[in-house]
């Protein structure tokens, strides 16, 4: 009997529907417009403005999970908040005013310089040489090639300004190199992953840009801000490396000395004339703003005019020259216009948020929970690992700083200071499981057999790589918040302004 009812329990268990992929994106798809429609409406109903508020940010994040543009996603929920609670007149006024106030001031013309600065660079070819030149100096100590790979990372980020540009470069040039050289392929993964997030910290940095104009702090004291919590970061996962190879000897089961041929004295030092344009742009972007001889557009636009010199000498007989330098600029362009166009939601969010009263109130409930500063930015630590998880960093950012900053006013905490801790904290949400950009690029370029060596990587080694090196993070994020000076040192000692 038992026999029975399971031959005929069984094909009805295999008769049962299976729901397509597409079938199950579509519904999702479908379930969050409904959100966004159901907000809208919501926010004609008599609510108060506070209860407005909140259901435009519900609008906001619903529209970044259907993909749409940022800055559209932020513009459509203000203004019909506005609406609502002002009128025609006020939106009217906001549309016509906004744009031209956010965009026309003269501290955020150096964006369209550092993006012009980072893509010339790129195209020239130049940044292949970066690795080059770590990968022979630093292959002789323990996990040498992981350690080259975490540093020109850093390297790379000091003069592309772009995280995902730099971790697909550095991954592709050095996952093999060390799989080769029988390092374990977490320790290669991690290692590539570490090295994208000192990216937006050290100048010239987008992120920090746009913090400075969210905050309307100087972007020259804003960008000085990221240099040593850059390096720091970059320390502080070299160190961690070194560890790893000297104690866990399953992580580099081949010694570098034996994986990676001599390098003579003279053949290092050879690898240094590649990249001299290296610390000159470095010299030019931080000495200049740091010692008040430049400002920061004045900075970066030298940096562009040295940048189209190093692509002229590294392009030169190579027949696309120019057509690189057009590239460049037409991209340069196009990115910076997106920019300026996030600035404007911004705006419109934030004056919405004025509007609501939803940030004075969340500052006084921070004041009246009787929260220190330390209290307060623990809690937002754990906040934005969770929002990391979930979203992208310009989002994280954009969606929490406006509403923030009377909050960090009545702690008396430095805006500059926290322009650093957020866009830190939006680059680990680049590689929070399971939204992570970064772990998402890093697996689909191992999945290539020129990276991998014919070796699986799949997503499993990608997340645990991930979370080997996530404790050291949290730790350079709790010295940020235990020791302020680390990003404020440079900033109050600097005679340049913004």
């Amino acid at each position: 009997m038992t026999e029975q009812l399971g031959a005929i329990r069984s094909p009805q268990s295999r008769r049962r529907p299976h729901i397509p992929e597409k079938v199950r994106e579509h519904t999702v798809v479908l379930g969050v417009l409904g959100v966004v429609l159901c907000s809208g409406i919501a926010m004609f109903l008599p609510l108060t403005p506070i209860a407005i508020g909140v259901v435009a940010i519900v609008q906001m994040i619903a529209l970044l999970l259907l993909r749409v543009p940022i800055a559209i996603a932020m513009l459509v929920p203000s203004f019909i908040g506005m609406y609502v609670l002002r009128g025609e007149r006020t939106v009217t006024s906001a549309f016509s005013a906004l744009p031209y106030n956010e965009i026309s001031s003269w501290t955020l013309s150096v964006i369209p310089m550092f993006v012009l600065m980072g893509l010339l660079l790129w195209k020239s070819g130049f940044t292949g040489s970066i690795f080059n030149v770590a990968r022979v100096w630093l292959s002789w100590m323990p996990g040498g090639l992981a350690v080259g790979t975490n540093l020109a990372g850093a390297g790379l980020a000091a003069v592309s300004g772009s995280t995902i540009s730099t971790t697909h470069a550095i991954g592709r040039m050095s996952i093999p190199e060390m799989l080769r050289a029988g390092y374990d392929k977490r320790l290669a993964i991690g290692a590539v992953i570490a090295s994208g997030l000192p990216g937006q910290l050290i100048p010239p940095s987008i992120l920090l840009v746009l913090y400075a104009g969210i905050a309307e702090v100087p972007v020259g004291a804003q960008l000085l801000a990221g240099v040593l919590p850059g390096i720091l970061v970059a320390i502080l996962f070299s160190l961690m490396i070194v560890f790893l190879a000297k104690f866990v000897p399953s992580m580099t089961t081949a010694s570098d000395d034996a994986a990676t041929p001599r390098t003579l004295w003279r053949e290092r030092f050879a690898s240094l004339l590649s990249v001299w344009p290296l610390p000159l742009i470095i010299l030019i972007i931080v000495g200049g703003m740091f010692s008040g001889y430049f400002t920061a557009t004045e900075a970066g636009a030298v940096a562009a005019l040295c940048s189209v010199a190093v692509l002229l000498v590294w392009k030169r007989g190579s027949g696309d020259t120019l057509r690189s330098l057009a590239d460049g600029c037409v991209t340069a362009i196009s990115s910076a216009g997106t920019v300026f166009l996030l600035l404007v939601g911004v705006a419109a969010l934030s004056r919405l948020m004025t509007l609501t009263g939803i940030s004075t109130r969340f500052a006084d409930l921070i004041t009246d929970l009787g929260l220190d500063r330390i209290q307060f930015l623990l809690i937002m630590l754990v906040l934005y690992l969770v929002l990391g998880a979930f979203m992208d960093p310009l989002p994280m950012m954009l969606l929490t700083v406006p509403v923030l900053i009377p909050t960090l006013t009545a702690l008396d905490i430095s805006l500059i200071w926290y322009g650093v801790f957020v866009v830190f904290m939006g680059e680990l949400a680049m590689i929070t499981p399971p939204i992570g950009v970064l772990s998402m690029i890093i697996h689909s370029i191992s999945r290539d057999p020129e990276v991998n060596l014919g070796r699986h990587i799949g997503l499993k080694d990608v997340f645990v790589a991930v979370a080997i090196f996530m404790p050291m993070a949290i730790i350079m994020a709790l010295l940020l918040i235990f020791f302020p000076d680390i990003a404020t040192f440079l900033a109050d000692r600097s005679t340049g302004g913004g």
